[in-house]
């Protein structure tokens, strides 16, 4: 018998980051995902078995994603959810392969976990190249011709860049440069300075939120007025504090459905159980763990008998899944996730759509 079979209790892993600089988010993550859960639960689970997030901090290191996630296969977890970022995700592929079971909603929009298959890992988000295409095709709409391209100069930057180039190609456009920076440091003053002199127009700004947020002080000081764009790792409350003075008018994709919106059902349906949980409001991260538990919940009800790690995976595999107003299909050779993209303005400290 496989060990998460005929379990009271059916266990999901979680290993993120939940100290480190992408903590926040992280928690806010497995929040949403226990507030779907907590929910099930109440109604008595599914078909009588409760659902329990076991969350490990793997402080944003893939190596130590690595040993927790060999640790919780072999203590029996049904699968793993929600990790958080590409290496960290990448560090659980060959676990959760060697131990057949799934890797659920990735957070991440990296390329790698798409194509090709990944047999075990079931995307939930949309690719970080279909977010970039967005972001040119909204500044498209505006009416901006002149457009630069700076990203960071790692798989993220260059993942996300050949999204932005399909963009503009979509549009009739043409990138006008197609810079990279050091992650490590950024500084991108020169650069912008450069963007500032050549009448740019537009910046598709691409990398983490502490270098981003540089840029657009950076291009600011410089005198540049030029639309900003990033992508949603930036889609925090922290990062719109690094920006200061700057914030306003920063645009910023979404890979969720508006976590204000009542007229979606899942998110009217999240923001309910938050309501009563004593919580006003949620974030676009709370939206994402409810969206991945969502998916967890509607995979199990289709698991014909045994829940087992194999039949968990049968049936990700099995078709169509509504999450309460968001589609996500899912066949044998595809595990692409979803391809909802939006776009949202900073202002007034939020972000509005």
């Amino acid at each position: 018998m496989n060990p998460a079979q005929a379990q009271s209790v059916l266990r999901f892993g979680m290993i993120a980051g939940f100290t480190g600089p992408v903590s926040a988010l992280t928690q806010e993550s497995a929040d949403g995902a226990r507030l779907c859960f907590e929910a099930v639960n109440a109604q008595g689970g599914v078909r009588g078995q409760q659902l329990e997030l076991v969350a490990l901090d793997d402080k944003y290191d893939a190596a130590l994603t690595a040993q927790h996630g060999k640790n919780l296969a072999a203590q029996g977890v049904l699968a793993f959810m929600l990790p958080r970022g590409t290496a960290q995700s990448e560090a659980l592929v060959p676990i959760a392969t060697q131990a057949r079971m799934a890797l659920i909603a990735p957070v991440s929009g990296a390329m790698s976990l798409r194509y090709p298959v990944q047999p075990n890992v079931f995307n939930l988000r949309a690719s970080f190249q279909l977010e970039a295409e967005r972001a040119v095709r909204h500044l498209a709409q505006t009416g901006v011709k002149r457009i630069t391209i700076i990203k960071s100069n790692d798989v993220f930057g260059t993942d996300a860049g050949m999204g932005a180039i399909k963009g503009l190609e979509a549009v009739g456009l043409r990138v006008l440069s197609n810079l990279s920076y050091d992650r490590a440091k950024p500084n991108l003053a020169p650069m912008m300075q450069a963007v500032a002199k050549a009448g740019i127009e537009a910046v598709v700004l691409i990398g983490p939120g502490y270098a981003v947020a540089e840029g657009v002080q950076a291009l600011r000081a410089a005198g540049s007025t030029a639309h900003v764009a990033t992508l949603s790792n930036n889609a925090t409350a922290e990062f719109v504090k690094s920006l200061g003075d700057q914030a306003r008018g920063v645009i910023v994709t979404q890979v969720m459905p508006y976590e204000r919106s009542s007229n979606n059902p899942m998110v009217r349906e999240a923001l309910n159980l938050a309501k009563a949980s004593g919580r006003t409001e949620l974030t676009s991260a709370h939206v994402e763990g409810f969206a991945a538990a969502r998916l967890v919940v509607e995979a199990l009800k289709r698991v014909p008998k045994d829940v087992s790690r194999d039949n968990l995976v049968k049936a990700l595999e099995g078709g169509r899944f509504d999450l309460g107003g968001l589609q996500v299909r899912y066949t044998e050779k595809d595990h692409f996730g979803l391809e909802f993209t939006d776009v949202s303005i900073i202002a007034d400290g939020k972000f509005l759509r």
